[in-house]
């Protein structure tokens, strides 16, 4: 019977139309539907009914690791990328493996930011994937049969500077490399898989002594490695590349040397030292970074794709690169069928704080004055949730404030400026979900002061002394997660629910008026959509930091997620992927 239901699964997936189930909702893209608003229409469960959620079934991967990947239903089959990039497919219904696709991981590589991978793409009988080493992949859906691998990175890092020198003054390891990995879930549009580059914000690591612990800091020096990035698209069926957007540009990189964010906010700039020493490093462009970090949203009335880019590299270090650093820390806009630049938005010109542009971009049309405007909204790490014309790329406004703010924006300090949001976001890569009915979206923020150090260092051995900055996370009792609702047409925020631990995963809505998101503690909770109010959470063995999603197939509403933790946040890492429904 499980594989007569496959079979009848699959071949609805290669014939779409032949098998439309009135009572089944598929979660057919990372975002959920293509506007990545990540709001299901179903309404089965309620706020009336949520407390009486039950787990339906759990599968066990056997990788304990950091896992962040949005599972894809499609005809009654779920498929989910696990750490190191091994995908399964599962009866959607009862959590049993249909096939398993085990990665040959090429572990020469240096893989840049983890094992975690954060989904697949589904279409056409395929599934396709990126890689923490630099391959995209094309897998037979019916089977797991790989189809083609791509070498999207080529094997190429970049320049690695002699760190030694920094080495033997600290107590903590110092890590960090060069490597390049693909992080983010493909999209795919009319025949071109698309995917992105990460890893190329170059910042070296200085591990706590504790395995367990978090993130020790963060560290920038001034020099010539890491790479640029780029977002590409591949020919679905053969994988050849059709197109490369470099997301540092060879001409213009240095931009206008503006003195101020686009939103008016004064920046800590030597404008004029910034150009007397600009020719020292017109070759700043090659080593410039702009990671791309987040599944781009696409427009199809348009053919317009929005995504966001990581800071310039190298991180948290400006003197190396002079200018703007374009198109860093931004919102950029490109023309879907040729990767042609239509307009960019940079949050964060010339980014010293690690401001990326994370979480992944959300369409839907502001309402003002009486007329519809189409927009793109966007929650930055600095805070405030960006909301553009997406026809223009104009600021029509940003939100109030997320979360706590303080310092944004300052310099290093020999004592150390403690700021927040620091590198670890405002919101960091965790998707958003926006619910157009109710005019709210709602974001899953993160309170977590750093301090913002500069560092003098003399030579030794022959070789001279440097300066050096670092952002560490402050071992701090005043750190949490808020979970806000904000009004998508005003910015005004409606309510806030405030977590024990910094929120890291995402946020699922749905059409009852629910909002789902988990904790590193474990748990999985659901708020009332119009007050925030805690109506059910679900107990899970290890850090729920993966964005949720429902579905519902022979009409059984299911919201399901990985649990796998987050090491960089110290949440306890696990193997599962689980499901709960009403009894």
């Amino acid at each position: 019977m499980q594989i007569k239901q496959y079979l009848i699964s699959v071949t609805c997936l290669l014939m779409v139309s032949a098998c439309s189930v009135e009572n089944d909702q598929d979660w057919p893209l990372f975002g959920g539907n293509t506007l990545h608003q990540r709001h299901s229409p179903v309404k089965q469960i309620t706020p009336d009914n949520v407390a009486e959620l039950a787990p339906a079934w759990e599968f066990h991967t056997g990788i304990e690791a950091t896992f962040q990947a949005t599972p894809i239903v499609k005809n009654g089959v779920m498929y989910v990328s696990l750490p190191f990039n091994d995908v399964v497919a599962l009866e959607a219904k009862s959590g049993k493996q249909l096939w398993r696709y085990r990665h040959d991981w090429d572990s020469s590589r240096e893989m840049c930011c983890g094992p975690a991978n954060r989904g697949v793409a589904v279409e056409n009988g395929r599934v396709f994937m990126g890689t923490v080493d630099g391959r995209l992949i094309a897998l037979d859906a019916l089977t797991g049969a790989k189809l083609w691998d791509e070498d999207v990175t080529q094997g190429k890092s970049g320049i690695r500077e002699d760190i030694s020198l920094l080495a033997g003054d600290t107590e903590g390891e110092v890590s960090g490399t060069s490597g390049v990995g693909l992080n983010m879930a493909p999209m795919v549009y009319k025949g071109k898989v698309i995917i992105g580059i990460t890893g190329v914000g170059y910042g070296l690591h200085l591990d706590s002594p504790d395995p367990s612990a978090p993130l020790g800091a963060v560290v920038g020096i001034a020099g010539k490695y890491g790479r640029r990035g780029f977002l590409a698209a591949f020919d679905a069926q053969s994988g050849q590349r059709v197109w490369q957007f470099d997301t540092i540009p060879e001409q213009g990189w240095e931009g206008d040397f503006v003195a101020t964010t686009p939103d008016g906010l004064p920046l800590p700039r030597d404008i004029e030292a910034e150009k007397a020493t600009a020719s020292q490093y017109a070759d700043a462009w090659r080593y410039g970074g702009g990671s791309a970090w987040s599944t781009p949203a696409i427009d199809h009335d348009t053919d317009t794709l929005y995504f966001g880019t990581g800071n310039p590299s190298p991180q948290m270090e400006g003197s190396s690169r002079p200018g703007d650093n374009l198109y860093t820390s931004s919102l950029v806009a490109l023309d879907a069928n040729t990767g042609e630049i239509k307009w960019h938005f940079q949050q964060v010109p010339h980014d010293m704080w690690g401001y990326d542009v994370a979480s992944p971009p959300v369409l839907y049309d502001v309402q003002q004055n009486g007329q519809s405007i189409p927009a793109v909204g966007q929650a930055g790490k600095t805070g405030w949730f960006y909301v553009l014309n997406r026809n223009t790329g104009g600021l029509l406004f940003k939100s109030e404030a997320y979360v706590p703010q303080q310092n944004m924006f300052q310099s290093p300090s020999d004592e150390g400026t403690v700021i927040y949001p620091g590198v670890l976001g405002g919101a960091n890569w965790s998707p958003v979900s926006l619910d157009s009915e109710r005019r709210l979206v709602f974001i899953a923020g993160i309170h977590w002061p750093v301090s913002y150090s500069l560092h003098h260092l003399e030579g030794m051995n022959g070789k001279p002394g440097i300066q050096y900055s670092s952002m560490s996370p402050l071992d701090t009792d005043e750190r949490y997660g808020l979970l806000s609702a904000i009004d998508i047409d005003s910015g005004k925020l409606v309510w806030q629910h405030k977590t024990a631990n910094p929120l890291l995963g995402g946020v699922l809505s749905t059409a009852s008026g629910l909002v789902f998101s988990g904790e590193g503690d474990g748990e999985l909770f659901a708020l009332d959509a119009r007050t925030g109010e805690k109506l059910w959470s679900g107990e899970t063995k290890a850090g729920v930091n993966a964005p949720p999603v429902s579905y519902r197939i022979d009409g059984k509403q299911y919201i399901a997620v990985t649990v796998g933790g987050n090491k960089l946040f110290g949440y306890q890492a696990g193997d599962t992927i689980k499901a709960w429904a009403l009894p």
